[in-house]
């Protein structure tokens, strides 16, 4: 596809001739204008298109939006009407499967096979909330002989959903599909370094029949993203991404008392008990934490084994994981790809070189990931199953989000407790045991928005999801989610004769 701006010849220096993605504002692609930012593929190093940073974008999508909010086409729109564009959306998604699922391996590295899975599930999201959509319904209650109050939910207006690189379609639609059921406008900020799969659902999104305006793009990074959250006419931001990021935008939406939701980082206990299902963990515990190269935020990054079968799980583990395939994302036998960039290969590397150093033990993995022709130059690391490392150091404590596994022993159920709890983050948590009692009790205990028992990573669209702690605040998913993109209004009319209180 070509946009303007594209041409076959180009300054000397500049990147050679290739696809531009600009913001989307209005029902179309601007021209390119402001910073244009290489688009590099993580298996090859290789500069495949670019992205247009453009903060003037900012202005013209929240005009385009607000305008679209208000007129009769979207605002005046019943229910039943935005149930069924949000079926067609989901549709035409599915329909352009191959196409989106390759710009999104292209922006984050996930093997095909995955981020086919993910395309492919979106239907499920938009048919979801289309259903939701149809069944909101006001409350009437009656407050004496002649009053009544109708109590109404109407959308917030105009929302920014600001997304991540990795997964910015899908986590795009878990924002995108629930807001657009509650009536409102969306504008989608996507990191300039994965913009692709955002504009292409905003062009899609006009084929299935929404109005312009009412899906927008801004491609752009903290100043974009300042500027939406600033913004007078923006009632809502949506964010998932890191901690740090999230409280800054939370004290800008605060001070400007807009509505806030965030899903941020994660740090998720894995627990394996000793009466646990051992050859269903160490599956569980692999896959829970090497999907998408560990650049997940619910990754089960920290593994505890109860002492009695820790030797034998981390041998088993250590050999599981070791089998682990890397390679080419586009490849259907890879397992594993690369991580996303240059920074994040120096950054997960820095961890571990850092645990080594003080007195952890690699059981497998350990270093960068030597992968052939032509993809060398890639952002390869092995997976890697860390032993022996004190419960406080850095790559045990903080977000690592690449391919790097702690697995620490405990002896008691308290225990396992206090070490699941110890990091400031409460995301998601896991555990294998048989015992139904324990079950219970851990299910309660453990600090987590989503607590997974005998099982790890299993989503759903009708499930919330969200954090505890310095992890979120909101809800994702399920009607719950609705609910953060409506606002309330009490409407109570008077039959009557109102009575005089001061007595004519």
């Amino acid at each position: 596809m070509n946009t303007p701006g594209n041409t076959s010849e180009n300054a000397p220096g500049s990147l050679p001739a290739m696809e531009d993605y600009t913001s989307h504002t209005g029902g179309a692609r601007r021209a390119p204008a402001g910073t244009a930012v290489p688009l590099t593929d993580p298996a090859t190093g290789e500069v495949w298109a670019r992205a247009h940073q453009d903060p003037e974008a900012v202005d013209a999508a929240v005009d385009a939006a607000r305008t679209a909010f208000l007129a009769p086409s979207w605002g005046a729109l019943p229910a039943h009407a935005r149930a069924d564009l949000l079926h067609r959306l989901g549709d035409v998604l599915v329909a352009h499967t191959e196409e989106l699922a390759v710009l999104e391996t292209r922006a984050n590295g996930k093997p095909l096979t995955a981020t086919r899975g993910e395309v492919g599930a979106l239907a499920r999201w938009y048919r979801y909330f289309a259903a939701v959509a149809e069944t909101m319904e006001d409350v009437s209650r009656p407050l004496s002989g002649t009053a009544r109050a109708l109590i109404t939910q109407e959308p917030l207006g105009v929302v920014a959903a600001l997304t991540p690189f990795n997964g910015a379609l899908s986590l795009g639609s878990w924002k995108l599909a629930p807001a657009l059921a509650a009536g409102n406008t969306v504008i989608l900020k996507p990191p300039p370094q994965a913009p692709a799969s955002s504009v292409r659902l905003a062009e899609l999104a006009l084929e299935a029949g929404f109005p312009p305006g009412v899906i927008g793009v801004v491609i752009g990074g903290a100043e974009e993203g300042r500027r939406l959250t600033e913004h007078p006419h923006v009632a809502m931001v949506t964010f998932t991404g890191s901690t740090a990021v999230a409280r800054t935008l939370g004290a800008r939406a605060a001070e400007r008392m807009k509505r806030y939701v965030c899903e941020a980082g994660g740090k998720s206990a894995h627990i394996v008990f000793a009466d646990g299902d051992l050859d269903a963990a160490v599956v569980a515990a692999r896959q829970g934490a090497f999907s998408a190269a560990g650049q997940t935020c619910v990754a089960g990054s920290r593994v505890l084994v109860q002492r009695e079968v820790y030797e034998e799980f981390l041998r088993r583990y250590g050999e599981a994981v070791g089998r682990l395939r890397v390679g080419d994302p586009l490849d259907p036998r890879t397992h594993v790809g690369p991580v996303a960039s240059a920074a994040a290969l120096e950054r997960i590397e820095g961890y571990v070189d850092d645990a080594l150093a003080k007195g952890a033990r690699a059981v497998t993995g350990g270093k960068r990931a030597t992968v052939a022709a032509p993809a060398e130059a890639g952002f390869w690391y092995e997976p890697t199953v860390l032993a022996d490392a004190a419960p406080d150091l850095a790559v045990c404590r903080e977000e690592v989000f690449g391919p790097v596994v702690t697995v620490h022993p405990f002896d008691t159920e308290d225990e396992a407790v206090a070490l699941a709890n110890s990091v400031e983050y409460g995301l998601a948590a896991g555990f294998w045991t048989r015992d139904a009692t324990r079950a219970h009790r851990m299910a309660r205990r453990l600090e987590a928005g989503v607590v997974w028992v005998n099982t790890y990573r299993l989503l759903h669209w009708s499930v919330p999801f969200g954090g505890y702690k310095q992890s979120g605040l909101g809800r994702e998913n399920g009607v719950e989610a609705v609910a953060e993109f409506l606002q309330t209004k009490s409407v109570i009319t008077e039959h009557g004769t109102p009575a005089d209180p001061f007595g004519a």
